[in-house]
């Protein structure tokens, strides 16, 4: 009975040992399993990853909508008028530069005074504008004799490129049947400039010698002497 007694206790006691060391042996294996570290860090890391990524995506769109997709802001258009034809778009005005100046004979037999009439012709290459009065001079061997001006000037006219405005100069004929004074020259300065072009004289020789009594030389404006359009 004694020997059956050991024999359970032993029994008992291996038992123990045994369920004892398949315990520590599962805790082991989990221990030193790497599947199981794997999905616990996984596990751990899922949530954040997702976050991270939607805020980088967000980032991406904050960026783009900056001015990163090529758009922007644009630069206004350049709007200057620089036309070329002067300040605000308007027509420039006529200069001697642009201007072909000629001179001829406009006397008609039975006048009372002899007429010289001049042309404008704008060779500018683009329209412009003139009015008002040329300024004009005789140039004499008793000196320079600058014409008076007659009449009233008309509206601002556009020349056209290639067309012609005129304008009348009369003058005393002479008529005493001496030399008088004689014309060696005319000088002509468009409106509102300052150079002038001066041209051969195509009138009568030579004005008549007088007290300052007699007729004066006189200017029209112009257009007086009609126009080309």
């Amino acid at each position: 009975m004694r020997a059956h007694r050991i024999t359970f206790a032993a029994l008992v006691v291996a038992a123990g040992l045994s369920l004892t060391a398949c315990q520590n042996g599962d805790d082991g294996a989990a221990a030193n399993d790497p599947s199981s570290a794997s999905s616990a860090s996984a596990a751990s890391t899922s949530g954040g990853g997702s976050g991270s990524g939607g805020s980088d995506q967000d980032s991406g769109k904050d960026s783009a909508g900056s001015g990163s997709d090529g758009k922007g802001t644009a630069a206004p258009a350049d709007s200057g008028s620089g036309s070329g034809s002067g300040d605000n778009g308007a027509t420039p005005k006529c200069t001697t530069d642009g201007l072909k100046i000629t001179a001829q004979d406009g006397f008609i037999d039975g006048d009372p005074d002899g007429s010289v009439v001049v042309a404008l012709t704008n060779g500018s290459g683009a329209d412009c504008v003139i009015s008002g009065f040329a300024g004009v001079d005789l140039k004499t061997n008793a000196g320079d004799i600058s014409a008076t001006r007659k009449g009233e000037p008309g509206d601002p006219y556009i020349l056209k490129n290639g067309k012609e405005i005129d304008f009348y100069i009369s003058y005393p004929l002479n008529e005493t049947g001496g030399s008088g004074v004689r014309i060696t020259g005319l000088v002509v300065t468009p409106p509102n400039e300052t150079k002038s072009v001066t041209l051969d004289w195509p009138g009568q020789a030579s004005l008549p010698v007088t007290d300052g009594s007699g007729s004066p030389v006189l200017v029209g404006p112009i257009g007086s002497a009609g126009q080309g359009g």
